[in-house]
């Protein structure tokens, strides 16, 4: 069953790294490298079964295939989850062992932050592997990529605002944003600083009174926020939360957010184009993280990271304008997208020595 699934996903590796005196086990699935080494963030998640872990590490790194070839990046896709609570479970010893894997991979797997997983982290994992991306800036990284994210969702959401309302005035509009975690509180911010209304909710209470404290937020439940009056949803939490019973509840005419996976299925997908309602695909929106991280590879620069997560703008509109052109729904756009750029420039070869990637400016943690 695992060998079928992978060949549905069109994996190309799977590494079990199960360290017992240390406590590790986690999985890193490396989904494809047509377009250079597979990069992706490590999720630390308590999940219920080792199968659960496995589903969602093949679904994640598929996607980061995707949002890396949309993004335009030279990098493919792959994804890595540790099993365990990140409020109880972390240590030194588990994160540097998990490098160890890492570095196993001679290159072809490039790790970053994820659910769970902050820059300190990252420091262990640093101390055993070169290919590793999101580091403190002592090393030459560019830390948490959050507001880069954030920043990024707003792009998307410009675009998206114009594609639907024929502008790009963000404060005219209302927004729900689901999750306030690092990136949907900068993302909120950036929302307020624009004069938005914004509705909120998330299952941490202390940070939905934050929002409503110091950025005039409106508070609402968990299951509320499908129903407030907002002119677009915002899922920045988990995926999975347009689905079936969720759908018909929105008042919203854009669904725009930082969330992986927001969709629940396909057929979702496709009602969400027959409702009129304009979805733009997460995996292009949510890539300004992402492309902040690939500067690293060859030196970063925070001038040329937000010029870059501009590009995610005009990424939507070449999107929307395909849905249109083919009369597809989006989220089969961008899936178009990437498929037709990982084609193209597959059939290219890197020249010798670029196989695997080159750090600048860096030293190996002690």
């Amino acid at each position: 069953m695992i060998f079928e699934k992978l060949a549905s996903y069109g994996h190309e590796q799977v590494v079990f790294c199960h360290n017992p005196d240390v406590g590790l086990k986690a999985i890193i699935a490396i989904h494809n490298t047509v377009l250079g080494p597979a990069l992706g963030g490590t999720r630390m998640w308590p999940y219920k079964t080792e199968q659960d872990a496995l589903d969602d590490v093949l679904r994640l790194s598929r996607g980061m295939t995707y949002k890396n070839a949309v993004a335009g990046l030279n990098l493919g896709g792959g994804k890595a989850v540790i099993i365990g609570d990140p409020a109880k479970d972390k240590s030194e010893a588990l994160f540097r062992a998990f490098g160890q894997f890492v570095d196993s991979q001679g290159g072809r797997y490039i790790t970053a932050e994820d659910v769970g997983i902050d820059v300190n982290d990252m420091e262990y994992v640093y101390r055993e592997t070169q290919f590793v991306t999101g580091v403190h800036q002592v090393h030459g990284g560019s830390g948490d990529p959050s507001p880069f994210t954030a920043y990024g969702t707003l792009q998307g959401l410009m675009a998206a605002l114009n594609r639907k309302f024929g502008d790009e005035e963000v404060g005219k509009y209302a927004y729900a944003v689901q999750g306030l975690g690092h990136v949907g509180m900068e993302f909120a911010k950036l929302l307020k600083e624009r004069g938005a209304k914004i509705f909120v909710t998330d299952i941490n209470q202390a940070l939905v009174e934050r929002a409503v404290s110091e950025l005039g937020a409106v508070a609402v439940g968990l299951d509320e926020i499908y129903d407030v009056p907002a002119d677009v949803y915002s899922p920045c939490a988990l995926g999975g939360t347009v689905n079936e019973n969720t759908l018909p509840r929105l008042k919203a005419k854009v669904i725009c957010g930082a969330a992986n996976n927001q969709l629940a299925n396909n057929a979702i997908g496709d009602e969400i184009a027959r409702r009129g309602i304009l979805y733009a695909p997460d995996y292009a929106v949510n890539a300004g993280g992402v492309m902040n991280i690939s500067l690293e590879i060859d030196g970063y620069n925070r001038e040329r990271a937000m010029r870059m997560m501009r590009t995610i703008y005009h990424n939507l509109a070449r999107i929307f304008e395909i849905a249109e052109r083919d009369r597809i729904p989006t989220y089969q756009a961008a899936d178009r997208l990437a498929e037709e750029r990982i084609q193209t420039i597959g059939k290219l070869k890197l020249p010798m020595g670029r196989s695997t990637p080159r750090f600048q400016g860096r030293v190996r943690g002690l």
